[in-house]
């Protein structure tokens, strides 16, 4: 996958790739692009949380580099993540 992602694409890419927790998303209020992606139990308990610039969930490589920096991160916490790799 080498094409720039749209934001919906980068949705379901980084919704699957926290499964069996949910991942929300919100736009940033000011309009900058920002978007903050939140990972979340079945609670709704926040168990991670980062602000994406368009620039890296645009690019399939820095959104998937993003995405293995926050599974690792779920995973110190002791979070068990299915496995995941990046669509091709």
């Amino acid at each position: 996958m080498n094409a720039p992602l749209r934001v919906n694409e980068a949705l379901l890419i980084a919704d699957h790739a926290f499964e069996p927790y949910h991942c929300v998303a919100w736009d940033s209020p000011n309009g900058t692009g920002v978007l903050s992606l939140a990972v979340i139990d079945r609670t709704s308990t926040r168990l991670g949380a980062k602000q994406v610039s368009s620039s890296i969930y645009s690019d399939p490589a820095r959104l998937a580099g993003l995405i293995e920096e926050m599974r690792a991160e779920l995973k110190q916490q002791g979070c068990q993540l299915q496995d995941w790799s990046m669509p091709k």
